[in-house]
């Protein structure tokens, strides 16, 4: 094929590695995807190997090289789950096992750090990257290292150097993103300033691919290496949403909310922070309720076979939260809050529509506090996730938005890390 610049983006997610080549266009030119393991631990933890992430790197590039011409990718990008950490030596071999997103063990060192973080910072509680961070600094103890999130990592073994991170991945290590530096407050923590990495905007060059990392994917050693992001943040941005205003909602297992705004929104009562995006911010929160809870009680094969039949325009005035367990995090902070799922009509599919009203509210009322907060209220909401697929539910969630559903053509994070790669 003619030489054309292409970018690739690629996503370590929970389940798996996946890839997408674009051109400078957007269309997509080639995709991949391995399986990963769950991650290893009970209870409040939760461990993986980052020679397993690697490797299913190379796994994904190799698939890739049988599609297109490696050569011609100019620049990449990496995302990856947000607050997975490790410590590293000064040529990037890992000192431990990596402690996951969701790893909540660090339970003291969030104490500690609660005691001198101000409100708005991003590495408030036990799954933060700096509780995991404080947790691994005490049981591994070693003299020198350096600390990186998942997508950094992954970076670092391309360029062949470990000292540079993202600004959305640092913020749950403390990073402040309108200083833009790291605090003060961190040396209260007896925090290694020498192990923090040299904090970029999503998007910016960090350098050019080693000679090994090139020789052994076939990839050209001109191909650059761009800061990355996180997952979440990738897939908002794989939908194109850009301007002030625009916001994604994730319809998976959880509802997740976002949207662009022109300044900063933070509030810890309500799992509420920003991620800086260029000179815009991205506030969102995530509640418990979603696809979860619906498969509490129904097949998924059920589900796909009521949802033909639902009449989003007949609301069955069932004022359901429809929660997995006790608690909710956003737009209630409440650990005790108890599942609202009564009465129950003998009809299934009343129950199903219900509960599907019930996820619409919530959502509405997620973007309205939100709105209360400083944030813009949504001009219009892409949808992503399972959930998206649901057009009926698309016509409940329009009725309590107020504002227009949009079904983006692409959703994947790797397709935005991708876009981040392309500077689109």
């Amino acid at each position: 094929m003619p030489y054309t610049p292409l970018f690739l983006g690629i996503d370590l997610g929970t389940s798996g590695c996946r890839a997408v080549v674009i051109d400078g266009g957007g269309a997509v030119m080639g995709g991949a995807r391995v399986d990963l393991p769950a991650p290893l631990g009970e209870g409040p933890r939760r461990e993986q190997d980052p020679g397993l992430w690697w490797r299913a790197v190379g796994e994904v590039i190799g698939e890739l090289g049988e599609q297109l011409p490696l050569a011609q990718i100019a620049a990449l990008a990496v995302d990856g789950t947000s607050g997975s950490v490790l410590l590293c030596d000064e040529g990037g071999a890992p000192l431990g096992p990596a402690l996951m997103y969701h790893d909540s063990r660090a339970r003291d060192e969030a104490a500690r750090i609660a005691a001198v973080a101000p409100p708005r910072s991003g590495a408030h509680g036990a799954t933060s990257g700096l509780a995991k961070l404080l947790h691994l600094q005490t049981h591994y103890a070693p003299r020198s290292a350096r600390v990186l999130n998942q997508a950094e990592w992954i970076a670092g073994r391309l360029l062949g150097r470990f000292d540079s991170g993202d600004e959305n991945n640092c913020l749950k290590l403390g990073y402040d993103v309108i200083e833009r530096r790291w605090p003060d407050w961190l040396d209260d923590l007896d925090v290694p300033r020498a192990w923090l990495p040299q904090v970029m905007p999503p998007g910016s060059v960090i350098g050019t691919l080693s000679a090994d990392s090139a020789r052994a994917f076939g990839l050209g050693q001109h191909c650059r290496v761009t800061a990355g992001t996180t997952d979440s943040i990738a897939a908002f941005l794989a939908t194109g949403a850009s301007a002030v205003g625009e916001a994604v909602t994730s319809l998976g297992s959880t509802l997740v909310l976002k949207v662009l705004a022109d300044r900063p929104v933070f509030s810890p009562v309500h799992g509420v922070y920003s991620h800086r995006l260029g000179d815009r911010w991205l506030a969102g929160g995530a509640s418990n309720s979603g696809g979860a809870v619906l498969l509490q009680h129904f097949s998924r094969e059920q589900l796909a076979a009521m949802t033909p039949a639902l009449r989003p325009d007949a609301p069955t005035g069932l004022d359901y939260y429809p929660l997995p367990a006790p608690g909710e995090r956003f737009p209630i902070c409440d650990p005790a809050l108890a599942p609202r799922l009564t009465p129950r009509p003998a009809d299934p599919l009343l129950f199903f529509q219900g509960m599907l009203e019930g996820m619409a509210a919530i959502e509405a009322a997620g973007y309205t506090l939100l709105a209360e907060l400083g944030a813009p209220y949504p001009g219009s909401v892409r949808s992503t996730g399972g959930g998206a697929r649901n057009p009926a539910w698309s016509r409940i969630r329009e009725r309590a938005l107020g504002v227009g559903i949009i079904t983006p053509a692409h959703s994947e994070a790797a397709y935005g890390a991708a876009r981040l790669a392309a500077g689109l």
